[in-house]
Protein backbone atom coordinates (compact mmCIF):
# COMPACT_ATOMS: atom_id res chain seq x y z
CA UNK A 1 0.00 0.00 0.00
CA UNK A 2 1.18 3.68 -0.94
CA UNK A 3 1.05 6.27 1.48
CA UNK A 4 1.25 9.91 0.24
CA UNK A 5 2.42 11.76 2.72
CA UNK A 6 2.15 16.03 2.42
CA UNK A 7 4.49 18.45 2.62
CA UNK A 8 2.90 20.91 5.82
CA UNK A 9 1.70 23.96 4.86
CA UNK A 10 -0.27 24.68 7.98
CA UNK A 11 -0.87 23.52 11.43
CA UNK A 12 -4.07 21.41 10.54
CA UNK A 13 -2.00 19.58 7.72
CA UNK A 14 0.96 18.49 9.97
CA UNK A 15 1.68 14.60 9.96
CA UNK A 16 -0.98 13.97 7.53
CA UNK A 17 -0.96 11.39 5.26
CA UNK A 18 -3.96 9.45 2.62
CA UNK A 19 -3.66 6.26 1.29
CA UNK A 20 -3.92 5.78 -1.84
CA UNK A 21 -5.71 2.73 -2.91
CA UNK A 22 -9.25 4.44 -1.03
CA UNK A 23 -11.47 5.24 -4.09
CA UNK A 24 -14.31 7.47 -3.67
CA UNK A 25 -16.40 7.10 -7.13
CA UNK A 26 -19.29 4.34 -6.22
CA UNK A 27 -20.89 2.64 -8.50
CA UNK A 28 -23.66 3.81 -10.05
CA UNK A 29 -26.12 0.70 -9.59
CA UNK A 30 -25.14 -0.21 -6.46
CA UNK A 31 -26.34 2.98 -4.75
CA UNK A 32 -29.48 3.95 -4.15
CA UNK A 33 -31.74 7.37 -2.59
CA UNK A 34 -32.29 10.54 -3.13
CA UNK A 35 -31.82 13.91 -1.06
CA UNK A 36 -34.59 14.79 0.89
CA UNK A 37 -34.50 18.85 1.70
CA UNK A 38 -36.53 17.63 4.73
CA UNK A 39 -34.03 19.94 7.09
CA UNK A 40 -36.48 21.05 9.41
CA UNK A 41 -38.69 21.79 6.96
CA UNK A 42 -42.70 20.79 6.66
CA UNK A 43 -44.86 20.45 3.85
CA UNK A 44 -44.36 24.03 2.69
CA UNK A 45 -40.76 24.22 3.01
CA UNK A 46 -41.31 26.35 6.19
CA UNK A 47 -38.26 25.96 8.76
CA UNK A 48 -40.01 25.00 11.76
CA UNK A 49 -37.03 23.92 14.05
CA UNK A 50 -34.45 26.25 14.22
CA UNK A 51 -30.43 25.32 14.10
CA UNK A 52 -30.63 22.18 11.67
CA UNK A 53 -30.24 21.23 8.38
CA UNK A 54 -27.01 21.84 5.94
CA UNK A 55 -25.04 18.62 5.93
CA UNK A 56 -23.50 16.77 2.64
CA UNK A 57 -25.51 14.99 0.39
CA UNK A 58 -25.14 11.15 1.28
CA UNK A 59 -26.45 8.34 -1.12
CA UNK A 60 -26.58 4.74 0.23
CA UNK A 61 -24.42 1.69 -1.08
CA UNK A 62 -26.19 -1.99 -0.98
CA UNK A 63 -24.10 -3.63 1.13
CA UNK A 64 -24.16 -7.61 0.52
CA UNK A 65 -24.36 -9.09 4.11
CA UNK A 66 -25.42 -12.15 3.17
CA UNK A 67 -22.77 -13.54 0.97
CA UNK A 68 -24.85 -15.84 -1.14
CA UNK A 69 -22.79 -16.35 -3.70
CA UNK A 70 -21.66 -19.72 -2.65
CA UNK A 71 -18.65 -21.17 -4.35
CA UNK A 72 -17.84 -18.33 -6.65
CA UNK A 73 -14.19 -16.37 -6.21
CA UNK A 74 -14.30 -12.62 -6.31
CA UNK A 75 -11.58 -10.04 -6.59
CA UNK A 76 -11.45 -7.11 -4.59
CA UNK A 77 -11.00 -4.14 -7.08
CA UNK A 78 -11.79 -1.07 -5.26
CA UNK A 79 -12.13 -0.16 -1.38
CA UNK A 80 -14.01 3.35 -0.72
CA UNK A 81 -15.35 4.69 2.35
CA UNK A 82 -19.13 4.73 3.40
CA UNK A 83 -19.95 8.02 4.60
CA UNK A 84 -23.05 6.15 6.20
CA UNK A 85 -21.84 3.61 8.03
CA UNK A 86 -17.95 5.72 9.30
CA UNK A 87 -16.47 2.47 7.58
CA UNK A 88 -14.72 1.27 4.31
CA UNK A 89 -16.39 -1.20 1.98
CA UNK A 90 -14.85 -3.05 -1.09
CA UNK A 91 -16.07 -4.00 -4.32
CA UNK A 92 -16.39 -7.33 -5.40
CA UNK A 93 -15.65 -9.18 -8.80
CA UNK A 94 -17.80 -12.25 -8.65
CA UNK A 95 -16.18 -14.89 -11.60
CA UNK A 96 -19.76 -14.64 -13.02
CA UNK A 97 -19.67 -11.28 -13.55
CA UNK A 98 -21.46 -9.61 -10.80
CA UNK A 99 -20.49 -6.79 -8.68
CA UNK A 100 -20.86 -6.50 -5.27
CA UNK A 101 -20.35 -3.92 -2.36
CA UNK A 102 -18.99 -6.18 1.06
CA UNK A 103 -17.89 -4.61 4.06
CA UNK A 104 -14.11 -4.02 4.38
CA UNK A 105 -12.15 -6.90 6.10
CA UNK A 106 -9.28 -6.08 8.13
CA UNK A 107 -6.16 -6.17 5.82
CA UNK A 108 -7.60 -6.84 2.80
CA UNK A 109 -5.85 -5.15 0.14
CA UNK A 110 -6.98 -4.34 -3.81
CA UNK A 111 -6.36 -7.93 -5.67
CA UNK A 112 -7.41 -10.20 -3.06
CA UNK A 113 -9.58 -13.18 -3.96
CA UNK A 114 -12.53 -13.76 -1.15
CA UNK A 115 -14.87 -16.63 -1.41
CA UNK A 116 -18.14 -17.61 0.62
CA UNK A 117 -19.03 -21.44 1.16
CA UNK A 118 -18.83 -24.60 3.62
CA UNK A 119 -15.91 -25.96 2.06
CA UNK A 120 -13.66 -22.78 1.81
CA UNK A 121 -10.08 -21.69 3.52
CA UNK A 122 -10.51 -20.37 6.96
CA UNK A 123 -8.74 -16.78 5.69
CA UNK A 124 -9.64 -12.71 6.57
CA UNK A 125 -12.47 -11.90 3.89
CA UNK A 126 -13.95 -15.78 2.99
CA UNK A 127 -17.71 -16.41 4.87
CA UNK A 128 -18.86 -19.29 6.20
CA UNK A 129 -21.72 -20.54 7.53
CA UNK A 130 -22.60 -20.51 11.53
CA UNK A 131 -22.77 -24.67 10.93
CA UNK A 132 -19.68 -24.99 9.25
CA UNK A 133 -17.32 -25.04 12.04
Amino acid sequence: MAIHLYKTSTPSTRNGAEDSQVKSNPRNNLIYGHHHCSKSRNARGIITVGHRGGGHKRLYRKIDFRRNEKDIYGRIVTIEYDPNRNAYICLIHYGDGEKRYILHPRMAIIGDTIVSGTEVPMKMGNALPLSAV
